[in-house]
């Protein structure tokens, strides 16, 4: 059979693409559509809410804000807020973080605003749940060895609880 030859099958490539049902001009959908950023009037903190407004806004996505507030503890026993921050409205360590960026970046109009009361870490990550986020965006001190033993680390109780990715934003 000489004139039988037959041409060997196509390989598949790895650089195939896939079938997935929807028409190829269909967009594609957005993974983070709700994000969350965790303020604090650290540097970290600034630092964080920039980036996550920055990445937000690039996303198209939503945003919201959260700041928990721990309870201090007192002769008189437990207060909702420290006794210094018994004049001032609930948000205003969110309002005080966005006026730090100096315009550079404007966070949406009416954006949600939460000032949940109780564990910094268990806060947050609550409001992550009740909003609920896509991504959670919050800043990290980078604080190492005894000092992060003895202070804990927020970012890293709401990385481990958090019930959507989190992007931990370390101030440089």
């Amino acid at each position: 059979m000489i004139g039988d030859a037959r041409e060997p099958a196509p390989q598949e490539s790895l650089a195939t693409p896939v079938a997935t049902g929807a028409p190829a001009d269909a967009p594609t959908p957005r993974l983070f559509r709700k994000v969350l950023i965790a303020v604090d009037m650290s540097a970290a903190g600034v630092h964080a809410t920039r980036i996550g407004l920055k990445l937000a806004a690039s996303l198209g996505a939503e945003v919201a804000f959260v700041h928990a507030c721990a309870p201090e503890v007192s002769d008189a026993g437990w207060l909702a807020v420290g006794s210094a921050d018994l004049g001032r409205a609930p948000d205003a360590e969110i309002c005080e973080v966005l006026a730090a960026l100096d315009g550079e970046v404007q966070p949406p109009a009416g954006a949600p605003r939460f000032t949940p009361m109780g564990d910094p870490a268990e806060g947050v990550v609550d409001m992550a749940r009740a909003w609920p986020a896509d991504l959670l965006v919050i800043g990290s001190h980078g604080r190492e060895g005894l000092e992060r033993v003895l202070l804990g680390s927020v970012a890293e109780a709401v990385a481990r609880h958090a019930p959507c990715p989190v992007l931990v934003v370390r101030n440089l």
